[in-house]
Order: structure tokens, then sequence, then C-alpha cells
């Protein structure tokens, strides 16, 4: 059974992504702001298709990502290996990323687009399953 009270790696790295994902977070959110307030819309989207883009991004991220940090987080207190929880980070973070590009590029590709959903995807299930498994060994 490893040592559970020595965090170090990989809780630094499970707050490397949980920070790197709230940078993300304020990204979005700020583009949604600017679009709002240079179209004077204080509420929703107006039927613009931009605003309502930017605002899904946004909505999608916020939807997403913290469930992911939480199994990121969850997995490094679990005393799992430092590689264990960067793999687990990076593919939330890239899946993020991608995602979140699709909606805010000039030009979107359905590919960005269902990359991001795949690591996603796999970053949700690969930290519930990891994280079931450490519990079922420990009860």
């Amino acid at each position: 059974m490893p040592d559970t009270t020595d965090f170090g790696p990989a809780l630094a790295a499970a707050c490397l992504y949980a920070g790197l994902n709230a940078l993300i977070a304020v990204w979005l959110s700020v583009r949604v702001v600017r679009l709002r307030r240079s179209r004077s819309l204080s509420l929703g989207d107006g039927g613009q298709p931009d605003a309502q883009r930017a605002i899904r991004a946004h909505g999608n991220f916020v939807e997403y990502a913290p469930l992911g940090l939480v199994l990121v987080t969850l997995t490094a207190l679990t005393g799992a290996p430092p590689l264990a929880v960067h793999l687990l980070g990076l593919c939330l973070t890239a899946g993020r990323l991608c995602h979140a590009w699709h909606f805010v590029s000039a030009n979107p590709t359905l590919t960005t687009r269902a990359a991001g959903m795949i690591l996603t995807y796999a970053a949700l299930a690969l930290g519930g399953l990891g994280l079931v498994g450490h519990a079922l060994t420990e009860l």
C-alpha cells in the first residue's frame, strides 16, 4: 500500500492542472464578458451565433472541468504515482483546450471538438475507474 502521508509531487501535479484549468476558465469567461459588453447584452446571447459559441465554450468548460479536477486531485491524494496524475491532468486539460478552441476559432473543425471530447471522456472514465478500483481495494 502506498504511503499517503507524502503527497508532494502528485499533489503538486494536481495543483498544476487545477491552476491551468482556472486560467482557461478566466480566459473563456473574459471572452464572454467582452463580447456581451461590446454588443450591450446584459444577459443571454441576443440570438447572435458568435455570442452563442462563446457562451457555450465557457459553459461546456465549467460543466466538465470541475469533475475532472476532482478526479485528478483525488487520484493524487490516493497515493497514485505522479506520472498517473500528470497523464490524467494533461488529458483533461488538453481535452478542455481542444474543445474550447473549436468554439473560439474563426474556422472550427469538427476534429478539434471531437479530440477535445475524446480526451475529456478518457480523463473522466480513467479517473473514475481508477478511483473506484482504489476504493474497492481499501474497503
